[in-house]
């Protein structure tokens, strides 16, 4: 994983540009390159061309030695600076065979004969689907003069594109390298690509009675399109259990189960020591247990070879006592992982806030909570000399673990929140796990998002995720009791129990943020009430006309993010969507209750989290 800056269509069809310009301007994305370097701290590579520039921040986990960017094809016309993984490179390299020479043993390097492959036809979303993994990459083709931008399904890899004064056109991995020098800042959505050979004809009536044509700007593409985007698509797939949650075809268990082992496997790539977040959590406990499969050998050589580090390294972070601490000592000594606890305290996390804010480029509370104690983890990894991490993120988003999603009225309900937090996550779980890791160059990885898992999750049957009613004793199968719900991602329990403790595996849901320790959020919200005055709060639209902050505490963050990214292209890069828990704010209408609520924290939940807020 590393983070680039590409700066393309420089003389916009005229004339060459000229040379000194030409400079100007490369050590001007340099400058910009400079400010995530963070993100790549091993090495950094520009290409200058004619009509394109492009930098690249190189963070080596898969051939250190080689594989510096930006990549030049074989006939050096074809450019790339690429920041992700592609699991299933060596897959593709084999159908090249004889039909390209690689130069490196980047993973990324696949990407180039694959964009030769369907240049022709211009098929480039089926050109992306071939790839599995996470990226963001930007392709430049020097005989054409043309490029291609395009970002992984689910937008693990952050990508921002801008435009200048001039109206050239930028792209690069975090939204600081363009503040500054872009009038405009978007992200550039998920699962799309952008070909710059793509001319789109418009229509212009510039007086009545007479109509001309020209040409526009290429857009985006949505190159990502799966079935279970609708309800209709998963409602009469095979279920795992019946009305009363008994088990009646474990084939669809052992599905989950092998789709996600599958998925570990692939993702363990990697030429450095790696290790695992382990919060204690489900999502953690079992991926760092299905990585203590593998850990011993390398997955690349089929294991023939030791792997860096044979035994495993797992990492937690919390305040001293914390709820994540306790759970993932004892889930980090029955896996059998070498455990490390990372203990913050509150003023540490205070004083660290800029500089939280200023790597996850964010003033969205959720995503501000979680990412500090994070950060703070991420330091210590990189100080122990791991580069990469596997982690949990995804997963309930995938099987709806949050406890809001108690509250479904039905299963195309629960099953349309789902699809609504899966397009969303490159907004909140997505960015706060890569740019709270990637600011200290550790790479993290997220097997539950792997493409195939994706599919096999989403076209689960929604009522075998449903939280449903049960009747009978509390067991450990999921029932919490007469007339209590079943307990959240069941289905994910089920398959991983016997690799897990039995507290660890039937645990309720702990947010990450609440997880670390209930006193971090309730200091957050009490400083800021404190440092935020009540005449500060009434001006706040005047203020921050863009977004208006709708709590003391988004308008603490505000204040500091508006510092650091001044412009309101910045601000409109950040989310602002009412919810409850993490919801979605179409799920507000789950609960009249929740109308008047504005409270991520999983603890807003009054009757389902065992520590809610007392009202």
């Amino acid at each position: 994983m590393c983070g680039f800056v590409g700066c393309f269509d420089l003389n916009s069809g005229s004339e060459p540009i000229a040379e000194g310009l030409k400079e100007e301007l490369r050590a001007q994305v340099l400058e910009m390159s400079k400010k995530i370097r963070h993100r790549g701290p091993d090495w950094s590579g520009v290409y200058t061309g004619e009509n394109a520039i492009l930098s690249h921040e190189r963070l080596s986990i898969v051939d250190p030695l080689s594989g510096k960017q930006p990549l030049v094809s074989d006939d050096e016309k074809i450019i790339l600076a690429a920041n992700g993984e592609i699991y299933n490179h060596k897959e593709i390299r084999a159908q090249f065979d004889g039909k390209y020479k690689f130069r490196t043993g980047s993973d990324c390097e696949v990407i180039i004969p694959l964009y030769k492959k369907y240049r022709e036809s211009g098929d480039f979303s089926k050109m992306i689907e071939e790839l599995s993994g996470i990226f963001a990459f930007a392709l430049y083709d020097s005989e054409h003069d043309v490029y291609l931008i395009a970002r992984d399904e689910i937008g693990v890899i952050p990508l921002y594109q801008g435009w200048d004064k001039t109206g050239r056109y930028y792209v690069a991995s975090e939204l600081k390298a363009l503040e500054g020098d872009c009038q405009t800042i978007e992200e550039f959505p998920n699962g799309c690509y952008l070909y710059s050979g793509s001319t789109v004809v418009e229509p212009v009536v510039p007086e009545p009675g007479r109509r001309v044509e020209t040409t526009a700007a290429p857009k985006p593409v949505k190159w990502y399109h799966r079935d279970w985007e609708s309800y209709d698509a998963v409602k009469n797939a095979p279920k795992a259990t019946d009305d009363k949650g008994e088990v009646i075809n474990p084939a669809v268990i052992e599905k989950v189960r092998n789709g996600l082992e599958a998925a570990v496997k692939a993702q363990l790539m990697s030429d450095v020591p790696y290790g695992v977040l382990l919060s204690g959590g489900l999502d953690s406990s079992i991926i760092a247990a299905i990585t203590q499969k593998f850990s011993k050998k390398r997955v690349e050589s089929d294991s023939r070879e030791s792997a860096w580090w044979p035994q495993l390294h797992s990492f937690a972070v919390g305040l001293e006592g914390s709820p994540d601490l306790v759970a993932a000592k004892k889930a980090a000594d029955y896996i059998g992982t070498v455990h490390h606890e990372v203990h913050f305290t509150i003023q540490e996390a205070l004083d660290a806030l800029p500089d939280v804010i200023y790597h996850i480029e964010t003033y969205d509370i959720t995503t501000v909570r979680a990412s500090t104690p994070m950060y703070l983890l991420a330091r210590v990894i990189k100080s122990m000399g791991i580069k990469m991490v596997l982690s949990g993120e995804g997963s309930d988003e995938l099987f709806g673990g949050y406890l809001y999603f108690h509250k479904a009225p039905n299963a195309q309900e629960f099953h349309e929140e789902l699809v609504r937090k899966m397009s969303k996550l490159h907004l909140y779980d997505c960015l706060r796990a890569n740019k709270s890791l990637m600011a200290w160059g550790v790479e993290g990885r997220v097997p539950f998002l792997d493409k195939d898992f994706i599919d096999i999750a989403m076209g689960l049957n929604p009522s075998d995720k449903m939280n449903i009613k049960l009747e009978g004793p509390s067991t450990s199968s999921g029932s919490a009791g007469t007339p209590r719900q079943r307990i959240e991602k069941w289905i994910l329990r089920k398959a991983f129990e016997d690799l897990l403790p039995e507290s660890i595996a039937w645990r309720q849901k702990e947010q990450f943020s609440d997880g670390v320790g209930y006193n971090w959020i309730d200091t957050l919200k009490k400083m800021t009430e404190e440092k935020v005055s009540d005449a500060e709060f009434a001006r706040r639209e005047n203020r921050f006309p863009v977004n208006p902050p709708k709590t003391k505490e988004e308008y603490y963050y505000r204040e500091i993010y508006s510092r650091l990214f001044p412009s309101d292209s910045a601000a409109r890069c950040v989310p602002h969507e009412a919810g409850v828990a993490c919801s979605t704010a179409k799920a507000l209408e789950w609960d009249a209750a929740w109308g008047k609520m504005d409270e991520p924290s999983g603890r807003a939940i009054a009757g389902i989290h065992n520590d809610a807020y007392k009202n």
